[in-house]
């Protein structure tokens, strides 16, 4: 089956989970985060096969998510760092460790815990406003077209007849 590209869309959800949107990179970038960088001991962590997680490293470093690093000369090895770029997107993972805690762990609670190095105390994510600081909950968000936006063509109201 041919996958839907998304990444011209007019829609920064569509071009993020254009790229994320399968759950093994999710999971690769998951495992460079918490400190699995090289490519043996991913695939052994994931239970991926060899193919998949090649594409999906080459798919996240062609992006600049990642990048390939040599460790070793003989033989020649690589490790997998995140970039810049990469580090901005694992905060879409930490909100949906958030939410996953919050509405998936079940009974025996969450499968890890997320310590805030700044202060030393187990955290979870929030989003927050930039300006103010407070918490951004979707019913108190407007969105607005922005600068990338198309132009909509006009709506079209129907006339009543009198």
């Amino acid at each position: 089956m041919q996958r839907t590209d998304f990444s011209e869309m007019t829609c920064s959800i569509a071009r993020t989970f254009d790229l994320l949107g399968e759950p093994w990179t999710a999971l690769v970038l998951r495992d460079v985060f918490v400190g699995i960088r090289r490519f043996d001991d991913m695939q052994r962590d994931l239970g991926i096969s060899r193919k998949v997680l090649a594409e999906r490293l080459g798919r996240l470093v062609g992006n600049g998510v990642l990048e390939r690093r040599k460790y070793s000369e003989r033989p020649v090895r690589h490790e997998y760092v995140l970039t810049a770029k990469g580090s901005e997107l694992v905060t879409i993972l930490l909100a949906a460790v958030a939410w996953g805690d919050r509405w998936t762990a079940g009974e025996a609670g969450p499968p890890a815990l997320l310590r805030h190095r700044g202060c030393g105390e187990p955290t979870q994510a929030e989003v927050r406003c930039a300006r103010c600081g407070g918490v951004l909950r979707p019913e108190e968000v407007d969105v607005e077209d922005g600068p990338g936006a198309h132009p909509r063509p006009p709506v079209i109201t129907p006339r009543s007849e009198s």
